[in-house]
C-alpha cells in the first residue's frame, strides 16, 4: 500500500464561524456541533488509515483544536495562502518534500473513512493525482504524488472555489497539464441542511438533533 501524508483542512468549530450555511437548519450553537464532530471523524479516519502522518491545517488557532489533534495524534499547521487554491497548493508541496504522496481533505465528508483514504493513497502509486468529487459539483478530497506536486500550481492557480463547476473546471485542467489522474467514487459533503440527510446514524447521534432526523 503507498504511504502518503493525510492533510485535514478546517476551521475552528465555534459557533458562528464553522458550518454557517447549516445556521437556519441547526442554529449557531448545532451548526459548530456537527463541525466537532464531523472535524473528530475525520482526524480519526486519518489516524486509523495508518498511511502516515497526519496533519490539520487550521485558519486559526484555538485550545480546542489542539486537544483534537493531540487525541489522535496529529500535528498542528496554520494555513497559509491568498486563497483556497493557494494554501492547498503550499500544503501539498510541503507534504511532498518528506513523504510520497499527500492527500489533503477537508472535515465535512462523513463518508471519507480509513479506506478510502487507504484506496486513494493506492492509486498514486499509478496515476499523478486522485480526486473523490463531492455529489455539489466540487470535491472532498485530492492528493498528488511527490512528482507531480509543483503541477499542482497550475492546476490550482486562478481558480474560482465553492462553486458548482469546481471538478468540471479541475478535469479540464489535468487534461491541459496532461496530468494521470483516478477519480475514486462522489460522496456527499455536509454544507446544506438538505446534506443533513447524508449523516450516518453515529453522527446523528452525536449532533441530537431533530432536523437530522
Amino acid at each position: 500500500m503507498g504511504q502518503a501524508a493525510l492533510l485535514v483542512f478546517a476551521k475552528p468549530p465555534l459557533a458562528g464561524v464553522a458550518k454557517t450555511r447549516l445556521i437556519p437548519a441547526l442554529g449557531a450553537a448545532g451548526a459548530a456541533r456537527l463541525a466537532v464532530a464531523l472535524l473528530e471523524h475525520a482526524l480519526v479516519e486519518a489516524a486509523r488509515a495508518r498511511l502516515g502522518p497526519v496533519w490539520l491545517y487550521t485558519t486559526a488557532r484555538h485550545r480546542r483544536l489542539a486537544r483534537m489533534a493531540r487525541a489522535c495524534g496529529a500535528r498542528r499547521r496554520l494555513q497559509r495562502g491568498a486563497d483556497l487554491g493557494e494554501r492547498m497548493v503550499q500544503a501539498l508541496q510541503r507534504a511532498c518534500r518528506d513523504a510520497p504522496a499527500a492527500l489533503l481533505l477537508g472535515a465535512d465528508c462523513p463518508g471519507l473513512d480509513a479506506a478510502r483514504l487507504q484506496r486513494a493513497a493506492l492509486a498514486l502509486q499509478q496515476v499523478d493525482v486522485v480526486f473523490v468529487p463531492a455529489l455539489d459539483g466540487g470535491f472532498t478530497l485530492v492528493g498528488c504524488r511527490a512528482q507531480a506536486a509543483g503541477a499542482m500550481a497550475r492546476l490550482f492557480a486562478h481558480q474560482t472555489w465553492s462553486v458548482c463547476d469546481v471538478m468540471q473546471r479541475m478535469r479540464a485542467g489535468m487534461r491541459a497539464l496532461d496530468m494521470r489522474w483516478l477519480e475514486l467514487e462522489a460522496l456527499a459533503d455536509i454544507d446544506t441542511p438538505a446534506d443533513l440527510a447524508a449523516l450516518p446514524p453515529a453522527l446523528r447521534h452525536a449532533l441530537r438533533c431533530d432536523a437530522c432526523s
